[in-house]
């Protein structure tokens, strides 16, 4: 790690995850390269292995940061103090993952890359906030539906994050893979993050509801 303070290490890592969350914008994970992160920075290109190994520790920076994001997101729900039927409860927290596209492609499609070509301790800390995210959705599920039992809180965990994992690809086509799919002949109906997840979640949480 470079010489100089904590601010400024944070700021140089937080403007080299936001040049790789704009490139991300309109390039493939495989296409993106150090050097195209580099040149979307205020410094050279090999400054970045001061903070950085490889891009894919970028993009798991870039990970971990979307979960801490919807985990505040979560606690603004869970904070709120009115009763949440399960169809509320089911559109709040849809509509939190609509800000997540990242993520949600992230896991999906280049996870395992990225933990298996990141340093142990920059795998440690993003798996300390997945660990929040869990607790942030346990905490809701314990305010809004008190009926559950320690089990069938976990049962909900186990289904609803490996669901997630799949959520971007029934959400996002490109135009070869709607053609292909055309000429298959294989009907698909085009949904949005949350028309995708809202009906899960209920369909999840319907015999809790008070």
């Amino acid at each position: 790690m470079p010489k100089g303070s904590e601010k400024l290490t944070n700021a140089r890592k937080e403007e080299i995850i936001n040049a790789c969350a704009s490139l991300y914008k309109t390039m493939g994970f495989r296409d993106i390269t150090i050097r195209d992160i580099g040149a979307n920075t205020s410094f050279t290109r090999t400054a970045i292995y001061n903070y950085f190994q490889t891009k894919e520790e970028i993009f798991l920076a870039l990970l971990e940061r979307e979960h801490e994001a919807w985990i505040a997101d979560l606690e603004d729900i869970r904070l709120m103090n009115a009763p949440m039927s399960v169809e509320k409860f089911a559109d709040s927290v849809a509509r939190t993952l609509e800000k997540r596209v990242y993520m949600l492609k992230l896991m999906s499609m280049n996870l395992y890359d990225m933990e298996v070509n990141s340093r142990l301790d920059n795998l440690v800390s993003f798996k300390k906030v997945y660990a929040k995210a869990l607790d942030a959705v346990t905490r809701c599920l314990e305010k809004f539906f008190p009926a559950m039992t320690g089990r069938d809180i976990q049962e909900f965990l186990y289904a609803f994050f490996p669901f997630l994992f799949g959520v971007y690809p029934y959400t996002s086509h490109t135009e070869k893979q709607k053609e292909a799919m055309e000429k298959a002949q294989l009907e698909y109906a085009q949904k949005s993050i949350s028309e995708m997840i809202k009906p899960f979640i209920v369909k999840m949480l319907k015999s809790f509801e008070s």
